[in-house]
């Protein structure tokens, strides 16, 4: 969770109040409601939709450049990702017992 703030004019906050209790609901509550509802609204957005596949488009271009940057650097690069390596366990030290 990610904690915010946010300024709000005095009147715009006497009228956030007084909405939230009069809806039985904490301001914090009132605030997160209005978020979620704003999300929704822009995420139904065509215009915004159109911008997202732009933006992740950017993504693969920063990504794909920051890769052949890293290959040029070490060379050698895989596109495989690495394997985590494999620990042995150790056998228990001569004269302690192992407990079960």
């Amino acid at each position: 969770m990610k904690t915010l703030a946010n300024r709000l004019e005095d009147e715009q906050h006497a009228r956030l109040t007084i909405l939230a209790k009069l809806s039985d609901v904490s301001v914090t509550d009132a605030i997160r409601q209005a978020i979620e509802a704003q999300i929704e609204r822009m995420a139904a957005n065509p215009e915004v939709a159109a911008k997202a596949n732009d933006f992740q488009d950017a993504i693969t271009r920063e990504a794909d450049e920051q890769r052949a940057a890293i290959q040029a650097l070490f060379g050698g690069a895989t596109d495989e990702s690495p394997k985590p390596t494999e620990t042995k366990a150790k056998p228990p030290a001569a004269g302690r017992k192992g407990t079960s």
